[in-house]
């Protein structure tokens, strides 16, 4: 249980934390949100993104696409170096925002922080539970027991995931896959991953696994006096725009500062980017960029997954329809389970 000094520490820092995953409208949301100009927020230049590095670095190198135990620990030490790095930033970042007297704000996709030895631990393998502990960060600001609860797979010990609020962005799996799978293999075909590394990335992406594992993990800690963490599903980001709302006054954001259209000259913050990370977000973030507010036809208010399957053969051909289609019934009860918990009007 939180102890008192580490609940007034949360209290005090007011820290909100979005988990998402590539292609949820995380973007759209940010957007829609105005996070540059909310009154009471503070956000670096890029609204979060700390830990891209370590997962892109680990990604194009070709470490995901192999099992832990096939890790040398100079790999094992670069990754949980630079794990290290994204999170000193982030840190200095959230001193910023408290001597400002701001919430700090970060987005983060859910698998950029899972501990790697987690992640590729799909058989419960023993060794590579013991390898956990080589990616395990230590936080002796916030109290002096590191824990690890079974909920809790990432990289942060449980002491310092107090010190946040979490809200959560889900899509449906069936629109989000394909949309994956469009945009990776956007990416090999220009160069910035490999085949190899792409596939990988795809099966670490393409998963509410780690998503409900932290939820989970929110819901228990807020009956012991954490803030109550929020999910919000990109559909009723698209079409309810009572649902965002909701979903501000319960974050502590100001709904006046909502915006569903916008100049479509505004650059976003893939100006925040540079070379290889820029051209990535290029990629990811074209339709909103081209557009001058929310696009309703992009998330349907009804999915039919059989259809839907018909539609990925004639793009993508028998193969990969079939991925896609394995993966998305694979994630459908995750689904299901949290978006029941999703704020409501």
């Amino acid at each position: 249980m939180a102890g008192p000094e580490q609940n007034a520490h949360a209290k005090n820092s007011r820290r909100l934390f979005l988990v998402s995953i590539p292609r949820t409208a995380s973007n759209l949301l940010v957007r829609v949100l105005d996070i540059k100009h909310q009154p009471n927020l503070f956000a670096n230049d890029k609204s979060g993104y700390f830990f891209l590095e370590a997962f892109t670095t680990a990604t194009y190198k070709g470490y995901y696409a192999k099992s832990i135990v096939e890790w040398t620990d100079d790999e094992k030490s670069e990754i949980r170096s630079l794990f290290q790095d994204c999170l000193d930033q982030m840190e200095e970042c959230s001193a910023e925002a408290r001597s400002k007297g701001k919430i700090m704000f970060t987005k983060e996709h859910a698998f950029w922080f899972v501990n790697p030895a987690t992640m590729l631990d799909a058989d419960g393998d023993h060794e590579s539970r013991v390898q956990q502990d080589d990616f395990r960060l230590n936080f002796p600001d916030y109290g002096p027991t590191q824990t690890f609860s079974p909920n809790n797979k990432t990289v942060f010990p449980d002491e310092y995931l107090r010190t946040w609020q979490f809200a959560f962005l889900i899509r449906h799996p069936a629109l989000a896959w394909p949309s994956m799978y469009r945009a990776m293999r956007k990416m090999a075909k220009d160069g910035f991953i490999d085949d190899r590394a792409a596939t990988a990335t795809l099966l670490t992406n393409m998963t509410w696994r780690w998503t409900r594992y932290l939820y989970d993990w929110c819901s228990a800690e807020h009956a012991k006096g954490c803030p109550a963490p929020l999910l919000l599903d990109a559909r009723d980001v698209v079409h309810d725009r009572d649902v965002v709302m909701r979903f501000c006054d319960e974050a502590g954001l100001d709904r006046n500062a909502l915006r569903f259209e916008w100049d479509d000259a505004e650059p976003g913050y893939p100006g925040a980017f540079s070379g290889r990370e820029k051209a990535v977000a290029d990629i990811m973030m074209s339709s909103l960029q081209s557009s001058r507010g929310v696009i309703k036809d992009k998330t349907p208010g009804r999915v039919d997954i059989d259809a839907e399957v018909e539609t990925w053969k004639a793009e993508f051909g028998d193969e990969a329809a079939a991925l896609l289609e394995k993966t998305v019934r694979a994630a459908m009860p995750d689904y299901e389970y949290l978006r029941e918990r999703c704020v409501k009007a």
